[in-house]
């Protein structure tokens, strides 16, 4: 993607939290049919000596896990907080006018090869896992133990895991880090203003653009 330095972020923590605050990733795959698009919720697990793996898994229905070559490259693309910038935040407008629209957004692109898995230990690990972290907000969080065994054992019949092998993480961050401290915190307001929490907490907690 386009990706000039000041808005380039390579840390690996904040590409980390991108991905596990938008769990829904879109999946961009190359077949015979050609280009196509998948959105399914992933799980990040990172690894100490590289950018880690994504699992998930799809309806057997569904029939990327055919059409996709097993261990193929593959790119997962995760949408972080976005929102419109109107040049009226920015106070610099009033004295210059020469400020315009923009759209300031966080993505991260997750390259890596594509694997299908129809194990059912691997299934299980993948399931448990995706749920304590989507249900660990709930007052009292379902668990795979609570449905009956025969219904889950059904259900697992009708569902293929994903793994998708990171060979790197490349993210974006467009938050305005090159403009001047009032013009950034003009449109901060602006978003709080808007309801736009997300964006605004972004953008006060991007570090300004130093060449």
């Amino acid at each position: 993607m386009y990706l000039p330095p000041q808005f380039a972020e390579p840390r690996a923590q904040e590409l980390h939290r991108i991905v596990r605050e938008n769990a829904l990733g879109m999946l961009v795959t190359h077949t015979a049919a050609g280009l196509e698009a998948h959105h399914i919720p992933f799980l990040l697990d990172p690894a100490s000596d590289g950018p880690g793996t994504l699992l998930a898994h799809v309806a057997r229905a569904n029939t990327v896990w055919q059409d996709v070559v097993n261990g193929s490259e593959v790119m997962v693309v995760f949408r972080g907080a976005e929102g419109y910038i109107s040049p009226n935040w920015y106070p610099g407008k009033q004295e210059t006018h020469r400020r315009v629209p923009t759209w300031n957004y966080e993505v991260v692109h997750a390259h890596g090869t594509f694997h299908v898995h129809e194990d059912e230990k691997f299934l299980r690990g993948v399931l448990a896992r995706l749920t304590r972290q989507h249900e660990a907000s709930q007052p009292q969080p379902w668990k795979m133990g609570d449905a009956p065994p025969d219904y889950l054992a059904e259900m697992l019949g009708h569902i293929v895991g994903i793994e998708i092998r990171l060979t790197r993480l490349e993210g974006k961050r467009k938050l305005n880090q090159h403009h001047a401290a009032a013009d950034r915190e003009g449109a901060i307001h602006g978003l709080e203003g808007q309801g736009n929490a997300a964006l605004a907490k972004a953008m006060q907690e991007a570090p300004p653009f130093t060449k």
